[in-house]
């Protein structure tokens, strides 16, 4: 074999393995701080693609989720406000049973009863009127009366939807009451007919009731709308308090769906991600080895480089 110096073959193939190997170095150094198998979109096109819209579907069932946890807390709220105007309808019909069953009151004890049934009827019309974060939480946005509301009247009552899927409007929806708390208080003042029960149209919103002998509400905007214990019959408190506890039972229905939904959500979101780890994520152990082989193979191409380069001295040494 002839001695050249201008074409070192053996230099070379030397460098070609260096360069390589040093690449598949840097390359699995990258996969191991990055922690993801794919680098660069020219390492598995396809898998790029799934990873990608797997992590878009994850995004968005987080954002499904925090719809639900928001619509959980808003039916939280108006349940601790529901049960709140169920212990004023309860005192309203003891404050009703102490002036009118006790001969032991004189009038102006009759009065101060009255006085604090006043009170408490302003006091439900002002909490029908809360809101969660500028949204109403009951089915009656106008403050001056306007609006009706009728309870257990779908037609009227107002419902918010939330989406629970990651396909937004297109996916599942659930909706939500907002309570007609003022239609739950609003009936006919009659104790035979309240306790047989009215259709849906005959309890409904109104404010200047007191104008109506025969349809009374135990929320009244202003004290021009309140009423007298005796003005009212005894049948009628029961029946308010039925109202008011169906709108809990439903508000109750609602909560249970949702927290359904979160849960299957939460589900969901887990499985892709698992999908999407299996997909993306790099096998450390795997990788590991491959750090140290090729750390090796660079470290021994590096010296057959310099092996290489060593047998020109051999022509040196014939021209001296």
């Amino acid at each position: 074999m002839p001695l050249t110096i201008s074409n070192n073959s053996a230099v070379a193939a030397a460098s070609y393995h260096l360069g390589k190997n040093q690449s598949l170095l840097q390359l699995s150094i990258k996969k191991l701080a990055s922690g993801k198998k794919i680098i660069s979109p020219n390492d598995d096109p396809g898998t790029l693609s799934v990873s990608m819209k797997l992590n878009a579907s994850v995004t968005r069932l987080t954002g499904a989720r925090n719809n639900v946890q928001n619509a959980i807390s808003f039916l939280e709220v108006q349940d601790g406000i529901l049960e709140n105007a169920g212990r004023i309808v309860n005192r309203m019909s003891e404050l009703k049973g102490m002036s009118s069953q006790d001969p032991m009151k004189s009038a102006q004890d009759i009065e101060s009863y009255d006085n604090e049934f006043h009170d408490l009827q302003r006091q439900l019309y002002d909490i029908s009127q809360m809101t969660f974060n500028g949204s109403s939480l009951f089915a009656n946005f106008a403050n001056d009366g306007t609006t009706e509301s009728v309870f257990r009247n779908a037609s009227t009552n107002h419902t918010i939807s939330i989406h629970t899927s990651d396909q937004g409007n297109a996916g599942t929806k659930i909706s939500l009451h907002q309570a007609a708390l003022l239609g739950a208080l609003t009936m006919t003042n009659d104790a035979d007919q309240t306790a047989a029960g009215f259709g849906t149209a005959d309890f409904k919103t109104t404010t200047g009731t007191a104008t109506n002998t025969n349809i009374i509400s135990f929320a009244a905007a202003d004290s021009a709308d309140v009423w007298d214990l005796d003005a009212v019959s005894m049948g009628v408190f029961q029946k308010a308090l039925e109202n008011v506890a169906f709108l809990r039972a439903q508000n109750g229905g609602g909560m249970s769906r949702l927290t359904f939904s979160a849960d299957s959500l939460s589900v969901q979101q887990t499985n892709i991600r698992a999908a999407l780890g299996r997909i993306e994520d790099v096998d450390i152990a795997e990788e590991s080895a491959n750090l140290s082989k090729y750390s090796i193979l660079t470290q021994a191409a590096a010296s057959m480089v310099t092996q290489a380069n060593s047998t020109n001295d051999v022509a040196l040494m014939l021209l001296r």
